[in-house]
C-alpha cells in the first residue's frame, strides 16, 4: 500500500461503523438490473457486515478493547470481501466508495480505505477524499 496517499486518521469508532454499514446495505439493496448471483453474494455480504457492527449503533462508546479488536478485525475482513465483489459484480460508484472509506476510517484503517475505496467506485477527484 502506498505510503505516501493522503487519507484521515479517525480513532476506532464502532457505533459510526455500524451507521456506514448500514449506508451500505441500503446502497446496495436496491434493484440491480443484469447482477444475478453477483448481486446476492453482494448483498449478503453487506447484510453480515451491518449485523456484525448493529449491536454497537446505539451506543456512544466503542466495547471493551478485545472486543473491539475481534470486531474491528471481523468487519475489516468483511469489507475486503465486500469490495471485491463491488468490483466482481460491477456496481461500484461514487457514494458507495465513500461509505467504504468512511467504514475502514472509522475501523483505524484510513490508509487502506483510501486506496481501497477506489475499487468500489469512489471518484478519485471527489472533493470529498483526503488531499
Amino acid at each position: 500500500m502506498p505510503d505516501d496517499i493522503p487519507f484521515f486518521h479517525v480513532a476506532l469508532n464502532l457505533p459510526h461503523a455500524g451507521r456506514i454499514a448500514r449506508r451500505i446495505l441500503n446502497l446496495v439493496s436496491g434493484p440491480t438490473p443484469g447482477l444475478g448471483a453477483e448481486a446476492d453474494a453482494l448483498r449478503a455480504t453487506a447484510a453480515k457486515l451491518e449485523s456484525l457492527l448493529v449491536p454497537h449503533l446505539e451506543s456512544d462508546e466503542n466495547p471493551p478493547p478485545f472486543t473491539a479488536g475481534r470486531v474491528r478485525d471481523e468487519a475489516a475482513t468483511l469489507a475486503r470481501k465486500l469490495v471485491d465483489e463491488i468490483e466482481r459484480s460491477n456496481a461500484g460508484h461514487d457514494r458507495l466508495g465513500q461509505c467504504v472509506r468512511n467504514l475502514f476510517e472509522c475501523l483505524e484503517l484510513g490508509r487502506e480505505g483510501a486506496v481501497i475505496s477506489l475499487r468500489a467506485g469512489e471518484d478519485p477527484k471527489s472533493f470529498q477524499r483526503p488531499s
